[in-house]
């Protein structure tokens, strides 16, 4: 089991930065793929960005890559976002979540942290 707690959300202005943090509970956060998703009203969550268990794999969604950069510390059980270059598309609830080595699907997710973006 892994507990999930997202904070550093809020209310930015178009072209300004903000930094997510997930905590996750639990000794095997190492062994967690941990990836951020995103969820606008009206709108499907989506991917935004993903990292390996040790940290050396990055992916980004299209509409992020270049401004947003995920990492993790392992030693302090967190996973980051930071989003520069924030536009009012951006507005969204966003997700942390973890996936098992094994697993297909990511099983874990946090609670969601609100960023809002105005233009």
């Amino acid at each position: 089991q892994v507990q999930l707690v997202e904070s550093g959300g809020g209310l930015v202005q178009a072209g300004g930065s903000l930094r997510l943090s997930c905590a996750a509970s639990g000794r095997t956060f190492s062994r967690y793929r941990m990836g951020w998703f995103r969820q606008a009203p009206g709108k499907e969550r989506e991917f935004v960005a993903s990292i390996s268990s040790s940290g050396g794999t990055t992916y980004y969604a299209d509409s992020v890559k270049g401004r947003f950069t995920i990492s993790r510390d392992n030693a302090k059980n967190t996973v980051y976002l930071q989003m520069n270059s924030l536009k009012p598309e951006d507005t969204a609830v966003y997700y942390c979540a973890a996936k098992g080595v094994a697993d297909l699907k990511y099983d874990y997710w946090g609670q969601g942290t609100q960023v809002t973006v105005s233009s």
